[in-house]
Parts: structure tokens; C-alpha cells; sequence
């Protein structure tokens, strides 16, 4: 009988039900006219009326399902209503003044009532669904299930296909529906696993009422000015049933699957949130995978059962593409791992492993010393990228093996060798096993009693009923499917030695997995330190958290960092930063760093300079005068004196000040939406508001900021712009002259950085310079960030405009990290500071700093940098201008080199800016190994500015990344 109604329910088609004659009901039946649109359904009719008196949902559905059912489900809206935080529909009753209508409509029998409709978009559109998302939809669901935990109605018993407890009946039905004899052998397979682990569980799962189908289908969001998407309320409450209640988080989690990018533990948040607002059971937990993996199987199978007796149901037929990828994640993984994964996340744990019986597997090395070995990301053992040779984990430990007899590796030490650059996936660092370095013919014995297995690479096995260890290496002295007792020989070390311990002899664990799987791996396969008799465990490292806290504690708070959360960063290798777990992230805003990260030339100056003498520019040594040389002969040939400082804010700070001394005045002209430093001089000249929200009320009387003169979207736009601007200026000027005040200066970056490398118009340096000199003024070219070289077709930025500034002022890319400034005039100018006084920076061109500096030249002259910048960031714009005809909200690539910036915005007509989009951008690219951060007053601008030897492989990723992100959704 049970069989035969989940059947029929099964394979009943939606009502034939055209919309004139659902609107034909409306006018009859609730005295409501206007106009529908189909909301899709699986086996019902669902419409949205909008009529002057508002929107409605008018649900029909067969006469075959029990009233009893729907009155169910009319009283747990009532019930939910007065719950306080959940927003769920309100039943209108018709004419007559029931809930309910059973119809008969061309020889069908319907039901029919219309509900509230609740504004608001689902999620099933999103491709990805970030992390606060997924935690919403599990802690909306322990919510849900808090509110009906009481709630009582006898429509609640009834026979559904959806209810967890017939999946097996359901599916064993439903097989013959897949033609595909490989698939439908998948998916007897799944469910079967999952039947037997839901066996032994099934008496303990606490049962009641529950809604059953909180999915991104049924849950409505709306996305505040912010972009953050905002709970509107859940509707469709056809799945509502009395069963177990684990069933409902388990329907939540599937759908997740779609969105899953093919990681099934992207549900983990779901199940945390969850079980922080409604505990769940540890059988609760247990059982959670199986039944995700029952739902899924019953999802495609009722898909394709549906699609082929309702063929012309669209709303099926899309349902069915993403109800393949749900049954495809949930069979990616072992059961076990899913059932680790689910118990670590809410602070559970596997049973203990009895370790005390243990036989020692290498007894005759028991006190023995090994040397462990790090090969972590911060481990001496590397350096220049060495970790990237094949082998160098193992030759790394056969020398030391020579040296000192023994060696080891440390089990769940991320290994920096296994770091992956310029992929999206997470890398598989953390080893599951460990590595050792023995003499040759050394004695392996069974630590417990097992049965052999030899596997065709090699691998010997030893399995039990409860655990199983893996060995590579080793010449076995059994055959295979011998039984062996506790302390029994099992070979002899014939190579290097790899040990792995797992738990079950069916688990296939790989050797190494990501950070993210380590808790659950780790479970499963826990250290074999007890076998082998040593302390080779990694050790604790400060998590990033813990280390951000600190940094909060004590480093003042207006010193920012890059991103909410972000990781912890120790290690970088040319265009890439590493952090603790082995992950590479693609560097893609680093300008400081021009040569790359951990260059060795760099490393190697520095090293050499200090042992020999590092003190103040009052000393008499070379490398001062030969890095001034080396400057000079870089700038224009009017110039010819250097001073030297520590960062580009100190650098601009001596310019204004150079320009004081010389003109005699102290008024500056600066330019709108730029940023030139923080000290009080450099701070009162940079009027981004994006850096300093009050800049525009807070500049002091001697500034004068003048019109940003930016041709995308600025006061004046195209390349012929550029008379339209200079007019703010000469209105500055005549403003400085009526009021008897003479000029100092105009400081600009040639090409507007901050604003994400925006060319100024053709001819606006050449007129304003002419006007600024005119009045007595110097002209200040503010090269920090876009000089020597990035911008890859000019070494300077001032040369794409033809001119010659009196002042250029550079730091950042100078010293490759080191802090390094320097400010390059002409001898009247420079000496014009000495009416005021000595210049004295203490650090400033320290023998450290100029060798270094003279480094970076050379390495950029030997390595071509100038000419990559030129060739591959060439390459770079075309990719990225390439996304504009793709992408509604790339509305423009700016710049040039490595210097590049790409403008979102969501309307090309008036240009509103995509701020929310472009900081949630930030953040996915982030989650898929990219850094990059937004600039520009409305922070809209992907700032570009990678280390100058990034290649075009990692321009490929980049680009192909944010158009992956761009297609999914922002």
C-alpha cells in the first residue's frame, strides 16, 4: 500500500490549467482581476497575480492530494506567524470564506487557494553562494524547526515521495527510469551505502513536523543598498510533514550541492549554523550524509521520472541539470570523509583510537633518534623557489638521513612543495602520513594483528577490523591475504619508507589533502606516531585569527589591513604570497614589490651590506654616490641632484617643502581624488576621499585642489579634454594672484593612480606646467606609484605628456620592499632648502638601501622587467578590454604595463559606481587564490598593479578568474 501511493504521488503530472482560466477563477471565486505569470512547479501550478489590490500567489494543485494535507499546511502558516523572526505567507480566503477550494475544471479535480505574496528573488540563479549565505539557510532551517517542534495536525502523517524514510522504496521503484546502465548502477550503489548507514541510526532520529524544503527554491531574499542579501521570508510549505527532523537540514544541504563548485563540504556552514541554534543528536549527524545522498538520488530519479510524463515542463526540465550536479557532488566523497567532516565541524569527534596495544612497527629503531625535518612554508630547508623541484621533499631527507642516520617528515605539516600557484583550487598540502629515511633491510612488524593485502604500486597493507596501515617502501615477506598476529614480520624497508594509519580497511584515503579536509582526514587517518614510537607530529602554529586579535590588541587600529578575515601571510615567491597552509594567492596589488617576492639578489645584497656597515648618509661611502649616478642618469638631463628617504610620503613631504624654498610661497595646487602620503604636509595635498573621508572639508588654506581631470567620468570626458580642466586651474591660479599670495606649486601624478591608472587628456601637463611656472610655481611629478618603468611603454609616467617636471618624486618599487625614497630636482632647487636648514633623514640612503637600490636596476635591466611590463601588461589590457563587450559591469580598462585598472560600474549611461560589487568581487577572487583590493573615491576600481615579473600565464588566470566570477553573479 505504501509502495503504491508513493508511486501515484510520484507519477502524477501538474494540472492542466491555462492562466485565462486561472484568472476566470480569480474574477469567480475571490473578486480579484490582473494579470499572471507562471512561477513554475514540479507537480503543481503556481502563479503570481498582480492586481490592484497587490500580489497574490494562486496555488492549484490535483484533487488527488488530501485536503486534510492542505489545511495541514494553511494551519502551520497560522502557527508560524506569531513566531517572532520567521515571515512566512497568509492564506486569503476566497469569497466564501474558506481557506480551500475543490474545484472541477474540464474533468479535473483541483484544489486552489491564493496566499500573500512575499517581494523578494530566490538563490537558485546564483552559481556561487557565499559563505554567510549558506550559514542563513542552515540557521533559517534550525529556526524553522525550533517553531514546529510543537506544532501538532493529523494532515501531518502523511505518505510523500520527499520523506526521507521511503527514499529506498522510492528509488529501488524508480531505477528503471534511467536508461544509462552506468548511471543507474551509480546510483543503486549510493543509495544502497546510504540505506546501511541509516540502518542502524534510524530508531534514534528524533521525529516531528518540519517544512522540508527550505532551499534556495523556497527561501525569498532581497539584497539591501549594501548588496547583502536580506531574509524576506519562506514560502512553498507543500513538503510539510511529520518526520524525522534531521530530514529537513539534510534537503537544505542538497540543495547547496548545486552551488557547490564541486566541494561537497561547502554545506559545512549550513550545518554550524544549524546546530548553534537547534543541537542536533549525534546520530542526528551520523545519519546527515547518508540522507543528503538518499535526497539526491531521489531528486534525479523523480526528475527524470517527471520530465518524461510531463515533457512540455520547463520548470522540470531546468530542475533536472541541477538535480544531476547535487547526485554528482554527493558521490564525489566517501561517507566517511562527509560524516568526519559534518562531527569535526560542530566539535565532535570520532571514537578514540586505543593506541596502548600497539606493537612498535620498526622495533629494532625503538630509541633510536630520527632527525625530523621541516618542510613547512617557513622552513629554512627553502629558499628561491627551490620547493618547487621535483623530489625535494625526499632529497631533503636523505641528506639528512646521511648526516645523521635517521630522518622523518612530520605528519600534518603543510608542505610548502605541494603549494600550487595560480590555481582557483586549494592546494593538497597537508600530508596524511609520514616519511621516512631508514637503513635499507630494516625489520617491519605488524603493530596488530590484520590481514595482508598488496596492492599493484607497491603498497603493502595491513588491515583489522577497525584500522588499516599503509606502507610504501617495503619488500614484503607475506603473500597476499595472510593473516598475521601482533608483532609478526611483515617485511623489510626496501626503499623510502612512507606510513599511513587510517581507520577501516575499505576507507581509501589520499596522501595528502587541503586545509579545508584536514579535520576530517586527519580523523580518519590520524598520526602513526604511536606505531612508529615517535614525536612526529606538526606543530601548533598561531592561527590567523588568534594572531589578528593580537594585532588588534596592540598595533593601532587606523593601520589597516586587507580584507574582514584575512589569512596569514609568511612567505612570497616572485608574482605570489604563501600563507600558512601552503596556499599561493596570485599577487596582484603589490607595486612595492617590483622584482617579485624573495628575490635572492635582494636577499644576498642585503645580507653582504649589513656584514659589512649599515649607518647614516653623513658617513662618506660609495654606494651613496653611485646609487645618485645611477638616478640621474634615469632622469631628465636638466636634473642633477638627488636626496634620499624612506617611503613616497617623505619623498612628497621634502618636495612641497623644496617648493616652499624655492618659490617663497607656500600655496599649493593639488589635484581632486588623488593620494600622495600621510604626513601632515603629503596628507594635506591628497583629497581622495576614498583615504580620508573628510579630505574635501579638511584641507587647510594653502591647498588649492583643483578639478580631477578624469576623461571616463569626470566633470569633462574624452581625450580632448584637457582645455576644459586646465580652466580650474587658471581659476586657482587668478584666485592665489588677487589675493597678493604667491604660488609654490602643483603636485599630480602624471597618471592617476588612485584612480586606477587613468591617463590624464593629451596636453594637460604641458598647459598647466606653462601656467604653474608663469606664476613663480614648481611643478611636482608624484611618480610613487606609477614611475620606473610599470607602465611599461614609459620609464616615467610625466614622459607619456610630454614634459618635464621641475621635481619627481619616487619610493615604493625602488627597493623592492626596502624602504627606499628619493626626490630628484635640479641644483637651485635643492639648494634652495639650505636657507632653512640642514635636510637630514637618518635611514635615508643608508649603504643598505643603495645597494639595494642599485640591485633592483640591475635585476630590472638583466630580467627585461621594463620590456615585460610592456609586453605582457600590453597582453593583459587586451584580455581585460575584452570583458568589457561580456560583462555589463566592466564599463572600462584603464592605464597600462602593470599598472591597470578595471572601472565596474551598473549603468553605462551614469556611470554609478559598483561599489558593493567590486568589494564582493575582492573577496570571491580572495576565496579562488587572487589578491586584489579597490581604489578610487568610490572604491569601484580593481587596482592593478602586480610585481612587474608576472607572466602571462598568471594574467590568464587572473583574467579567466574574473570572468568566472563575473558569470557567477555578483
Amino acid at each position: 500500500m505504501l509502495l503504491a501511493t508513493l508511486i501515484h504521488r510520484a507519477s502524477l503530472p501538474s494540472p492542466q490549467v491555462t492562466a485565462q482560466q486561472a484568472l476566470e477563477l480569480l474574477r469567480e471565486h475571490y473578486g480579484l482581476s490582473g494579470t499572471l505569470q507562471s512561477l513554475g512547479s514540479q507537480q503543481d501550478l503556481n502563479y503570481r497575480l498582480d492586481s490592484d489590490q497587490g500580489r497574490f500567489v494562486f496555488k492549484i494543485c490535483r484533487g488527488d492530494y488530501a485536503a486534510l494535507e492542505l489545511h495541514a499546511q494553511h494551519a502551520a502558516l497560522k502557527h508560524l506567524g506569531t513566531q517572532p523572526g520567521l515571515h512566512v505567507p497568509r492564506v486569503i480566503p476566497a469569497k466564501n470564506g474558506e481557506d480551500l477550494l475543490t474545484l472541477e475544471l474540464a474533468g479535473q479535480s483541483l484544489h486552489v487557494r491564493l496566499l500573500d505574496y512575499i517581494e523578494g528573488q530566490s538563490l537558485t540563479h546564483l552559481k556561487h553562494l557565499g559563505h554567510e549565505l549558506v550559514a542563513g539557510l542552515g540557521q533559517l532551517c534550525g529556526e524553522m524547526d525550533l517553531a514546529l517542534s510543537g506544532f501538532e495536525h493529523p494532515g501531518l502523517e502523511r505518505t510523500l515521495q520527499w520523506d526521507a524514510r521511503h527514499a529506498n522504496a522510492l528509488i529501488n521503484h524508480l531505477l528503471p527510469v534511467i536508461n544509462d546502465e552506468r548511471q543507474r548502477a551509480l546510483i543503486a550503489e549510493a543509495a544502497q551505502q546510504a540505506e546501511r548507514r541509516l540502518q542502524p541510526l534510524a530508531a534514534k532520529l528524533p521525529v516531528q513536523a518540519i517544512h522540508m524544503d527550505i532551499t534556495d527554491d523556497n527561501v525569498v531574499w532581497k539584497r539591501d543598498q549594501q548588496r547583502h542579501w536580506q531574509l524576506q521570508g519562506v514560502i512553498d510549505f507543500g513538503d510539510l510533514i511529520r518526520t524525522w527532523r534531521i530530514t529537513d537540514l539534510s534537503v537544505t544541504c542538497a540543495a547547496l550541492l548545486h552551488h557547490a563548485d564541486g566541494d561537497p563540504l561547502c554545506i559545512l556552514p549550513a550545518v554550524q549554523a544549524y546546530h548553534a541554534v537547534n543541537p542536533l543528536k549525534h546520530e542526528e549527524l551520523q545519519a546527515l550524509w547518508p540522507l543528503i545522498v538518499a535526497r539526491a538520488a531521489v531528486l534525479v530519479l523523480s526528475g527524470e521520472q517527471q520530465v518524461s510524463i510531463d515533457p512540455q515542463n520547463q520548470y522540470s526540465r531546468d530542475n533536472l541539470n541541477h538535480e544531476w550536479e547535487i547526485f554528482r557532488v554527493a558521490t564525489s566523497v566517501p561517507f566517511e570523509l562527509m560524516e568526519a567532516a559534518i562531527l569535526t565541524a560542530v566539535g565532535q569527534s570520532l571514537p578514540a583510537i586505543v593506541s596502548q596495544g600497539f606493537a612498535p612497527l620498526l622495533p629494532s629503531l625503538v630509541g633510536r633518534e630520527f632527525a625530523l625535518i621541516d618542510l613547512g612554508v617557513l622552513s629554512p630547508h627553502f629558499e628561491a623557489g627551490n620547493w618547487e623541484q621535483d623530489g625535494i621533499d625526499q632529497r631533503l631527507l636523505i641528506e639528512a638521513a646521511a648526516a645523521h642516520g635517521l630522518a622523518a617528515s612530520r605528519y600534518g605539516q603543510y608542505r610548502l612543495s605541494q603549494t600550487r600557484p595560480d590555481s582557483a583550487v586549494e592546494p593538497d598540502t597537508c600530508p596524511l602520513h609520514v616519511d621516512l629515511q631508514v637503513p635499507q633491510g630494516t625489520t617491519i612488524e605488524a603493530p596488530f594483528a590484520g590481514v595482508v593485502h598488496l596492492s599493484a604500486d607497491g603498497r603493502v597493507q595491513l588491515d583489522s577490523a577497525q584500522l588499516g596501515v599503509r606502507l610504501w617502501g617495503v619488500k614484503p615477506s607475506l603473500h597476499a591475504g595472510a593473516a598475521v598476529l601482533k608483532g609478526q614480520v611483515l617485511g623489510e624497508v626496501s626503499g623510502a619508507l612512507r606510513v599511513q594509519l587510517s581507520r577501516g580497511a575499505e576507507l581509501k584515503p589520499p596522501l595528502f589533502c587541503s586545509p579545508s579536509r584536514a579535520p576530517a582526514w586527519q580523523a580518519l587517518c590520524p598520526s602513526p606516531a604511536a606505531l612508529l614510537g615517535l614525536a612526529c607530529d606538526a606543530e601548533a602554529e598561531v592561527d590567523s585569527h588568534t594572531l589578528l586579535a593580537r594585532r588588534d590588541a596592540s598595533f593601532a587600529r587606523s593601520q589597516k589591513h586587507y580584507y574582514v578575515d584575512p589569512p596569514r601571510i609568511e612567505r612570497g615567491w616572485r608574482n605570489h604570497l604563501i600563507d600558512m597552509q601552503g596556499r599561493s594567492y596570485l599577487d596582484m596589488l603589490n607595486n612595492v614589490a617590483v622584482l617579485g617576492h624573495g628575490h635572492p639578489r635582494m636577499a644576498a645584497e642585503a645580507s653582504r651590506q649589513w656584514s659589512l656597515l649599515n649607518t647614516n648618509s653623513r658617513f662618506n661611502y660609495a654606494a651613496i654616490a653611485e646609487f645618485s649616478e645611477r638616478l640621474l642618469a634615469l632622469a631628465p638631463d636638466s636634473m642633477d641632484r638627488v636626496f634620499l628617504v624612506n617611503s613616497g610620503t617623505e619623498a612628497n613631504d621634502l618636495a612641497i617643502r623644496l617648493a616652499w624654498a624655492y618659490s617663497g610661497g607656500r600655496d599649493m595646487l593639488s589635484v581632486l581624488e588623488a593620494y600622495h602620503g600621510w604626513s601632515v604636509a603629503a596628507d594635506a595635498v591628497s583629497t581622495s576621499i576614498a583615504d580620508n573621508p573628510k579630505a574635501l572639508s579638511s584641507r587647510p588654506d594653502w591647498v588649492h585642489p583643483v578639478t580631477a581631470p578624469n576623461t571616463y567620468r569626470g566633470e569633462f570626458r574624452g581625450i580632448d579634454s584637457a582645455p576644459d580642466y586646465v580652466r580650474s586651474v587658471e581659476h586657482n591660479l587668478a584666485k592665489i594672484a588677487e589675493q597678493k599670495r604667491q604660488l609654490a606649486g602643483f603636485i599630480c601624478e602624471p597618471v592617476y593612480g588612485n584612480a586606477g591608472g587613468i591617463s590624464l587628456p593629451p596636453g594637460y601637463l604641458k598647459q598647466v606646467y606653462a601656467r604653474v611656472r608663469a606664476q613663480g610655481g614648481v611643478c611636482i611629478a608624484d611618480e610613487v606609484q606609477v614611475g620606473y618603468g610599470r607602465m611599461g611603454k614609459f620609464f616615467w609616467g610625466f614622459e607619456e605628456q610630454g614634459v618635464v617636471p621641475d621635481i619627481i618624486t619616487m619610493a615604493k618599487g625602488m627597493g623592492n620592499g626596502q624602504p627606499l625614497g628619493a626626490v630628484i630636482t635640479r641644483r637651485e632647487i635643492a639648494e634652495a632648502l639650505e636657507a632653512e636648514g640642514y635636510f637630514f633623514s637618518s635611514a635615508g640612503g643608508s649603504p643598505v638601501s643603495c645597494r639595494i637600490g642599485m640591485a633592483v636596476l640591475d635585476v630590472m635591466k638583466e630580467e627585461k622587467l621594463w620590456e615585460n611590463a610592456r609586453v605582457v601588461g600590453g597582453y593583459f589590457k587586451e584580455r581585460l578590454e575584452a570583458l568589457i563587450d561580456r560583462y555589463p559591469l566592466v564599463g572600462a580598462v584603464h592605464g597600462s604595463g602593470f599598472y591597470l585598472g578595471v572601472e565596474l560600474i551598473r549603468n553605462r549611461e551614469t556611470l554609478e559606481p559598483a561599489t558593493e560589487e567590486t568589494t564582493a568581487l575582492c573577496d570571491r577572487l580572495r576565496e579562488l587564490g587572487i589578491f586584489m583590493q579597490p581604489t578610487g573615491d568610490y572604491l569601484n576600481i580593481l587596482k592593478i598593479k602586480p610585481p612587474m615579473v608576472t607572466s602571462r600565464h598568471s594574467v590568464d588566470f587572473f583574467v579567466d578568474t574574473l570572468s568566472k566570477v563575473l558569470d557567477e553573479g555578483l
